[in-house]
């Protein structure tokens, strides 16, 4: 028996003005001349995400859900070049202690997905250091929040750079300059068109490091049967405290097959779900949909009914 965990990304379409992503451009930024006061409306700006962060997470709660990714746009600009050295995490201490205290209250799987600039296999230095840069503000700001960064934070292998073979190798090279803690966050995907199922795990077995498998990225870059794959995708998380994650997304049509789809395709999901059962004891899937919860709100009801399918309550079921 499996149990299944669906969650979704950042934003909820039932709240209103509860955006984790409110921003403000450098332009804008410089725009006000009084540097204080601009840096005072980025600390302002952060607050209100993260204030919106915990009413997302009091949305879960109601909702029985128990799986979240956060938004990666929580403080606008922290790693801009012309901000070096701005504490931004010291003015957040109220806001991310607050979700400290609500996460204890009522633990969920919690966690991030870096931007596509965040490229570990670059050869270029200032690329490096930006993205070990992000990694770090990640990291602080799961420790703010009281939650273990051990495994939190999901990236891409990163770029080709016109020799895959090469990248694969560069990546091997950087993890080596990465500091451990950040090596501990980090779990890689796989992709559509670059980094396969097998190119991920070459770098996972050989680097420790845990492969959220992507059903509809696998499905884009090539027909493979996926299950080939499967044992050597759990046995990567071996050593994780966190049960296997995956991520789950829908065609958005035939002709435009990688685009995300504003739901999941219940049936889809249900193909890969029968190659799992049993397998592992739970899995956590994460939606990855243009309509966010709602995307979540209509998996399930898709999938009542559905024999073989045991619901233990609004979010989670077993594979009997």
């Amino acid at each position: 028996m499996t149990l299944v965990k669906l969650g979704y990304v950042a934003m909820s379409m039932n709240l209103q003005n509860a955006s984790p992503s409110q921003t403000m451009t450098y332009k804008q930024f410089n725009g006000i001349k009084d540097r204080e006061a601009a840096i005072q409306k980025l600390e302002r700006i952060a607050k209100s995400n993260l204030t919106n962060c915990l009413r997302l997470l009091k949305h879960n709660v109601l909702n029985e859900i128990h799986f979240y990714r956060f938004s990666s746009k929580l403080i606008p600009l922290a790693n801009h070049p012309e901000l070096k050295g701005w504490d931004f995490i010291s003015p957040l201490k109220d806001e991310l202690n607050a979700i400290k205290v609500y996460l204890q209250l009522h633990p969920m799987r919690v966690g991030f997905h870096p931007d596509h600039f965040v490229l570990l296999n670059s050869s270029e230095v200032d690329v490096l250091k930006n993205t070990l840069k992000t990694l770090k503000m990640h990291e602080a700001l799961l420790k703010g929040m009281g939650v273990d960064p051990t495994h939190r934070c999901v990236l891409h292998v990163g770029g080709a750079y016109e020799d895959k073979e090469k990248a694969l190798e560069q990546f091997i090279h950087n993890w080596g300059l990465t500091p451990v803690s950040l090596q501990r966050m980090i779990i890689l995907e796989n992709d559509d068109t670059v980094f396969s199922v097998s190119d991920a795990l070459y770098l996972c077995e050989k680097l420790g490091i845990p492969l959220v498998f992507d059903y509809h990225h696998h499905l884009a870059y090539h027909k493979i049967d996926w299950l080939l794959d499967w044992e050597r995708v759990v046995a990567t998380w071996s050593q994780s405290p966190l049960p296997v994650k995956m991520h789950i997304s829908s065609p958005r049509s035939p002709e435009e097959y990688k685009p995300h789809a504003d739901f999941i395709d219940p049936k889809m999901f249900l193909d890969f779900l029968h190659g799992v059962k049993g397998s592992v004891d739970e899995i956590d899937c994460m939606i990855e949909a243009k309509k966010k919860d709602d995307a979540l709100f209509q998996l399930v009801e898709d999938l009542r009914g559905v024999k073989g399918i045991e619901w233990v309550d609004k979010s989670s079921f077993h594979l009997i």
